[in-house]
């Protein structure tokens, strides 16, 4: 079964009949890519706790939609369109739940450190690089620089996802939002 590409693997679990579906077909699909959707999750949520469990939740999701993959797009892309939509999803609910803290556990917090500034300056930066992107690209340049640089999406992939049609693909939109971008970091050097 490693020969075969997750596409031939979908294709295989279709084919049989609903009784006789492979667990094993499952299995093996699934295993491949479970330690890189547990990273997506991990990555698009910053919760170490949660991603495992997240992970799970988009198997059982991959799980009851396979009859629903279609085969216009590899099945990693399909795969980590419903890693984003859980991990939106649970962002969105964690952003709605009241978050009180008693006021002996304030008590008890011990002033920012070092690494309190750390992650204020590196919130800075990302500020700012979200800034310069937003004032020098385009939407479809921030797009695929996101899913390629942020989520780590191969160009072939990225091409695939947003149905470019272009020649070159996603590298194009790099290409030219990298230089947009050197532009930006000169013109904010200039400034400062």
């Amino acid at each position: 079964m490693d020969a075969l590409s997750d596409e031939e693997l979908v294709a295989q679990y279709r084919l049989a009949p609903a009784a006789e579906r492979s667990r094993r077909i499952l299995d093996e699909l699934f295993g491949r890519h479970r330690a890189q959707v547990i990273a997506w999750c991990h990555r698009l949520t910053a919760d170490r706790t949660r991603a495992a469990d997240l992970a799970q939740d988009v198997f059982v999701k991959a799980y009851s939609n396979l009859d629903r993959f279609r085969s216009d797009s590899k099945f990693t892309t399909w795969l980590y369109v419903i890693t984003r939509n859980r991990c939106r999803d649970e962002y969105r609910a964690r952003a709605a739940r009241p978050r009180e803290a008693p006021e002996e556990a304030m008590a008890d917090t011990p002033s920012p450190g070092n690494e309190a500034w750390a992650a204020l300056e590196a919130a800075d930066a990302r500020t700012l690089v979200r800034a310069m992107m937003d004032e020098a690209l385009d939407e479809m340049e921030k797009r695929v620089m996101t899913l390629h640089y942020g989520h780590d999406m191969t160009l072939d992939a990225i091409t695939a996802a947003l149905g470019l049609t272009n020649t070159s693909g996603a590298k194009a939109y790099i290409v030219s939002a990298k230089r947009k971008l050197n532009a930006a970091v000169k013109r904010w050097n200039a400034k400062s």
